[in-house]
């Protein structure tokens, strides 16, 4: 089943550990960006373990209104992208395709390089803090882009090739290293991007692109190097699996005190979510087909966290662990320090009965840059307290996410409002809370 609007509604009687099996595809973070990068190709490219969710679904709908064929492969989760009659499209398509997606910020680079222009409309995404967008367009003038803003968005046009530049971020975000990357590998000459994001899904990005024929070199100092090239063509490529959606049902596990086998779940990208799941109480076994999390039972103990760009605890990490720590023995302190707004979402766990204070200093780690500028970006979780049932509206995809760990947690049924947004990057997650037992349903139909 596929839910779709802000306002859908889900019924969810709380109480009962989740148990079974489910299978996490490629990466949200990934796989709507390799799609784009298809664009730079003269030939087709075929994309592997693609999830159902809606940035997919909005990346391809972008793709198409550019000319790009975007056809199923031979195994179930490919796609053949073939970008040959790459074409201009039309504002209004753009801007009705892109709706609150932020992707279309990435076609700027590639229609440059194809087209010599591109539009980009209003821009949305989860509201959890800031993600200046003008520092894209920033970028995209040192490449040799202008610019005009128009009441309906932004037009580029690029008068001659795209030249290579120096570029230092920053802060190590990973739209903007991706920005980069994909303008940078067609552009004259070298390319050096300073304090770049590094995180796995960059590198599956650089992956694809080395495929295609791209020049790219990663240093240790979070240095990039990308020679650009006069031509790209089409690459094979199986998208490395979503560590953040694993890390999700891992932490549902804990939460409920259930036993979820993960199957796609990867070690190596999810090494510093162990750690601490470890820490926490929870307990998991590794195989060569995922990873299985589980509550061993006995108490669940406090920890001090602190989020921070990859190798470091990521943000999408936090919030569904935060639920898992309001059943822990003790104070456990939370330190945000990639998006300023991410700790709204606890206002609603309280109403559950949760006991969570915010601050506004840095607490339990270093000082970071939120901490002169009056954010409520440090948690103290009290606990362990019993959750109740309440009626909730989700905030963004990760927050959203975590009131459905909370309301599967808690005694009791709750009323959660917006579930739609959760398509955005998880996929069928309805049916996989029937697949772990969970008592859901839309009001009017049961499901499970």
């Amino acid at each position: 089943m596929t839910v779709n609007g802000a306002d859908d509604v889900l019924l969810v009687h709380g109480g009962t550990p989740l148990e079974g099996e489910i299978r996490v595809r490629g990466a949200k973070n990934l796989v709507p960006k390799a799609m784009v990068a298809a664009l730079l190709g003269s030939g087709p490219s075929r994309l592997r373990n693609v999830p159902d969710i809606r940035d997919v679904r909005v990346v391809r709908g972008l793709l198409q209104l550019h000319g790009v064929t975007v056809r199923p492969g031979e195994e179930p989760g490919e796609l053949v992208l073939d970008p040959t009659h790459v074409e201009s499209a039309n504002v209004a398509d753009i801007d009705a395709h892109a709706g609150s997606s932020r992707i279309p910020i990435l076609f700027c680079g590639p229609l440059l390089h194809r087209l010599g222009h591109a539009f980009i409309p209003g821009l949305g995404g989860c509201d959890i803090g800031g993600r200046p967008i003008d520092f894209h367009f920033d970028v995209l003038r040192q490449f040799g882009a202008t610019i005009e803003k128009r009441a309906d968005g932004q037009y580029l046009e690029a008068p001659q090739r795209l030249r290579g530049t120096k570029i230092r971020l920053p802060y190590p975000s990973v739209g903007a290293t991706e920005q980069v990357l994909l303008t940078a590998v067609l552009a004259e000459g070298v390319t050096v991007l300073s304090n770049a994001a590094v995180e796995p899904e960059i590198e599956d990005l650089i992956c694809v692109l080395q495929k295609m024929g791209a020049i790219i070199a990663m240093d240790t100092d979070r240095t990039i190097r990308i020679t650009g090239v006069d031509k790209l063509g089409g690459y094979t490529h199986r998208a490395l699996s979503d560590r953040l959606e694993a890390a999700s049902w891992a932490s549902a596990a804990l939460a409920t005190e259930g036993n979820v086998y993960v199957r796609g779940a990867q070690q190596r990208s999810m090494m510093t979510f162990l750690n601490t799941f470890r820490k926490v109480g929870g307990a998991f076994e590794i195989d060569d087909e995922g990873i299985r999390f589980w509550h061993p039972g006995g108490q669940l103990k406090s920890i001090a966290l602190e989020t921070d760009v990859h190798p470091g605890f990521q943000t999408d990490w936090q919030q569904p662990l935060v639920v898992a720590l309001t059943q822990a023995t003790g104070l456990s302190i939370v330190h945000e320090t990639v998006y300023e707004s991410r700790l709204g979402f606890t206002s609603a766990l309280n109403q559950m009965g949760a006991h969570i204070q915010l601050y506004r200093e840095c607490l339990g780690g270093s000082d970071c840059r939120f901490g002169q500028r009056n954010f409520l970006h440090s948690a103290v979780v009290s606990g362990p307290t019993k959750l109740q049932g309440a009626d909730l509206v989700i905030p963004d995809l990760r927050g959203g996410f975590s009131y459905l760990i909370a309301a599967l947690a808690a005694q009791g049924t709750s009323r959660v409002h917006g579930i739609g947004l959760i398509n955005r990057g998880y996929e069928n997650f309805m049916e996989k809370l029937q697949e772990l037992g969970a008592k859901v349903e839309l009001p009017g139909k049961a499901l499970g």
